[in-house]
């Protein structure tokens, strides 16, 4: 979520984008972009459907896989292919038209359309536009083009001896580790309830229509019971839930939809596990459906406007629908809103609610209050207990705390911690907006808001990331430990009854999560003793000394972040050592959590360039010393914890890999751009910095075939996978004999 993505899109459902008039990236270290296609598609797509796309036979697109030293394709599990759509779509998005997408995906136009909209900003992360690029089609390769197809497979074989880890590498193979039986845990006792997360390998979708995709499994709610965790969330779209009064076809499947989310609740409740809907309500609709029910429309916004909630048939339909859930979900935990920003909702959701000649004289306050008072009303119809969460993500301060005196006696109030925090990185000083492990809160907003709700009464929820952030959410966690038992431990002296502990990312049963928990069951919270007995439980009591060592010095290095919420959204944290090197500029501007391409400006934002980059060698410092000591602690034990300190050394150093791979990009760029730089002082740069990434490049990949967890995050899938790894070491190969040719 981000103020600076506030409308997703101006897509209609049934109508695709139109491919803009821009160059798409050169892909110089490729014979052709024939030769990319095949590469980047072929861990992940069927050489028959390959064939299909570019009109040719099975066995030529086998031919130009070969003879870039690609061993044959393994079997792709119909698993994998319904859980790497966005990673399909991404690394096509510079390569194939739209029409030739659609085919790739064996999707229809709509339904592309559809994904691009609906699937958490993906059109917003794609950069909002396309560029467009000609059919691709099947051709000879040239004599250059095998030529330079023959100088990959031998960088291959030179960098990569084992193989490229197409068979090794098992994608998603973290789901049916999670989703196996655990053993039952017993209710974790903290003075923090809910606290409740996201899943961590959850798929966009419609997971209450299709139950072998199932978001929660009973082995994985037994493990993240075990890690302390008592309520788990997903989202909901009211009309899809029951029926839509003025258009019942939009409603189709509804009573499935409830069935499943009963039964879901119901599993959910054996493990001492809450479920919890987000409501983003009531959904915006697009002009069309105005044209028959003029009376119902509000504010405008593109191609969509809201259904106006200063009319008392819409407040009855919101009021309604959510009592019809809540009453077909008797085990249900409850509801949180956002009702400022993310989708065109209220009159008031985009702050143009002056536009709306009912709600402007109401004003945002009002509209929003009574809004989450209606939908509070239909849940406690049903169900007098259940719990209703009015999360103030998006309230402006001139306007929240009106709001929050407004509120019903009986909900709750959720705030972001960390949010409006002061912190100084490098001299640097700048606020926190969220997202963020690196800032420990709570800060001054949170604190105001919370103490207004207390006046009256309400209960209060703080929001963190206790597992990831965008700061680095291609692991499953970040080892920062100490920074997150501090957290908690000051959220405890804060007096905050419950905690939200993440997004869409950091669901992952961690040792983060385990030590929330353990704060929150302490007499007296103590971060250090937390974090021994959490060391303890996951590594043995003869590692935890070490372990907790080894989190210290990721928590100290990790405070230098250079935090700000432009830079988590563009920086290329995310890819790490896959995203690739650009000898010249691209020109493109970083998009949110997608492309960061060479964008140094949006990476680094409030900071200087070698500010930037120095901080993020700080970090990558730190985390190469904590590697260190689980390194030696690895080397000494041989017994029953190896496999779970192996696991904890994968993540770190997965950790250390990304960190340092965004200060030489970042130094990259700068010696590319210097134009005061002599020539041969920046070819020699280029190309020193050029090998390192190589290095990196292989390190990471070493990693990631062994741990599938590595670069995956729920609602990105795979930034990047073996593959991509390998490409960057033929780039960097390019760029060094380019730059210094010997």
């Amino acid at each position: 979520m981000t103020l600076l993505t506030l409308s997703l899109c101006s897509l209609v459902a049934a109508d695709l984008p139109a491919e803009t008039a821009y160059e798409p990236l050169e892909m110089p270290h490729f014979p052709s972009r024939l030769h990319a296609f095949v590469w980047r598609n072929y861990p992940l797509v069927p050489t028959e459907r390959m064939a299909e796309v570019l009109g040719c036979t099975k066995a030529e697109v086998e031919g130009l896989a070969r003879s870039m030293g690609l061993p044959p394709q393994p079997a792709i599990g119909a698993d994998q292919w319904r859980r790497s759509y966005i990673t399909i779509l991404r690394r096509n998005w510079e390569i194939l038209p739209f029409e030739q997408m659609t085919a790739l995906l064996g999707w229809t136009e709509e339904e592309l359309a559809f994904t691009l909209r609906e699937d958490d900003f993906l059109w917003i992360k794609m950069g909002s536009r396309k560029p467009e690029v000609p059919a691709l089609a099947y051709h000879e390769p040239t004599q250059a083009e095998a030529r330079r197809a023959d100088e990959i497979a031998q960088v291959v074989g030179r960098h990569f001896p084992g193989g490229v880890g197409l068979a090794e590498s098992d994608l998603f193979g973290f789901v049916d580790e999670l989703s196996a039986p655990a053993p039952a845990a017993a209710p974790t006792e903290s003075e923090f309830h809910p606290r409740y997360c996201y899943s961590y390998f959850a798929t966009y979708g419609d997971p209450l229509m299709e139950p072998d995709l199932d978001p929660y499994p009973d082995g994985y709610l037994a493990r993240l019971a075990a890690s302390g965790v008592d309520g788990v969330w997903l989202q909901a779209v009211l009309y899809k839930l029951t029926p839509f009064p003025w258009d019942p076809a939009l409603s189709e499947g509804w009573e499935q939809r409830l069935a499943g989310l009963r039964q879901l609740s119901e599993r959910a409740r054996e493990h001492g596990v809450d479920v919890y809907l987000y409501l983003n309500e009531p959904r915006a609709m697009p002009l069309s459906f105005f044209e028959e029910h003029p009376e119902l429309r509000g504010v405008t916004e593109g191609d969509h406007a809201t259904l106006c909630t200063s009319l008392p048939e819409v407040r009855e339909y919101l009021r309604e629908a959510v009592r019809a859930v809540a009453e077909a979900a008797p085990e249900l935990g409850g509801f949180f809103t956002i009702t400022a920003s993310e989708n065109l909702t209220n009159c008031w959701s985009h702050y143009a609610g002056a536009q709306c000649e009912r709600c402007a004289p109401r004003g945002a306050a009002e509209t929003i209050a009574e809004l989450n008072a209606v939908m509070a009303e239909g849940a406690w119809a049903a169900r007098p207990d259940c719990r209703f969460i009015c999360w103030d993500w998006g309230w402006d301060d001139e306007w929240a705390a009106d709001l929050i005196g407004q509120l019903p006696r009986s909900v709750w109030l959720q705030s972001v911690s960390e949010w409006s925090l002061p912190i100084e990185r490098g001299g640097v000083e700048s606020v926190v907006g969220e997202y963020s492990i690196s800032s420990v809160g709570p800060g001054p907003r949170a604190t105001r808001h919370w103490e207004l709700a207390r006046e009256r009464g309400l209960a209060t929820i703080a929001k963190i990331q206790a597992g990831n952030t965008w700061e680095l959410s291609a692991v499953p966690y970040i080892p920062a430990v100490g920074l997150v038992a501090q957290h908690a431990a000051n959220l405890r002296a804060a007096e905050v009854d419950g905690l939200m502990l993440g997004w869409t990312l950091g669901g992952y049963p961690s040792p983060n999560l385990e030590v929330v928990a353990e704060i929150g069951a302490m007499d007296t919270p103590d971060p250090q003793h937390a974090m021994h007995a959490v060391a303890g439980r996951r590594y043995g009591p003869g590692h935890a000394d070490a372990v907790v060592e080894a989190w210290q010095r990721f928590s100290q290095a990790f405070a230098e972040f250079p935090f700000h919420i432009g830079t988590v959204y563009a920086g290329p944290m995310q890819r790490g050592p896959a995203n690739p090197l650009f000898l010249g500029p691209t020109g493109r501007g970083a998009t949110m959590v997608g492309f960061p391409y060479d964008d140094l400006t949006s990476w680094r934002q409030v900071y200087p360039p070698d500010v930037w980059a120095s901080q993020m060698e700080k970090v990558a410092e730190g985390f190469e010393e904590g590697c260190a000591l689980l390194h030696e602690e690895l080397d000494r034990t041989t017994g029953h914890y190896r496999g779970a300190l192996e696991a904890e050394l994968s993540v770190a150093e997965a950790a250390a890999l990304h960190l340092a791979s965004c200060a030489r990009q970042a130094r990259f760029v700068m010696a590319r751009d210097d134009a005061g730089l002599p020539a041969d002082t920046r070819a020699e740069r280029l190309r020193e910095l050029a090998l390192a990434e190589l290095e990196a490049a292989k390190a990471l990949h070493r990693i990631q075939v062994t741990d599938p967890r590595i670069g995956f995050e729920a609602s990105n899938q795979y930034y990047y996978i073996p593959i991509d790894l390998v490409e960057k070491v033929v780039k960097c190969e390019w760029i060094a004999g380019v730059v210094a040719p010997s």
